[in-house]
């Protein structure tokens, strides 16, 4: 079982915290690497596209797993 940890992050100017496990935090490095974009970049964008009654650390949690669901199927049909 991985340990939840508290990241500080910075959406638009404001400093807010994310918790996450580190599987989730090392999966979403990995995401932005193969996107060649940063984890504060992804931190923002899954914050835009959000529903507003959804935390920000759920998201980012939905976010990863989606991403992998889709590496997945991909993997399948190929």
């Amino acid at each position: 079982m991985t340990r939840v940890a508290k990241r500080s992050v910075s959406i638009g100017g404001h400093r807010t915290s994310i918790s996450l496990e580190t599987a989730f935090y090392a999966e979403l490095e990995a995401i932005a690497e193969r996107r060649n974009t940063s984890v504060g970049r992804l931190v923002v964008d899954v914050d835009a596209s959000r529903d507003t009654d959804v935390n920000l650390s759920s998201a980012l949690r939905l976010f990863v797993l989606a991403d992998l669901q889709a590496r997945l199927a991909a993997k399948e049909t190929a």
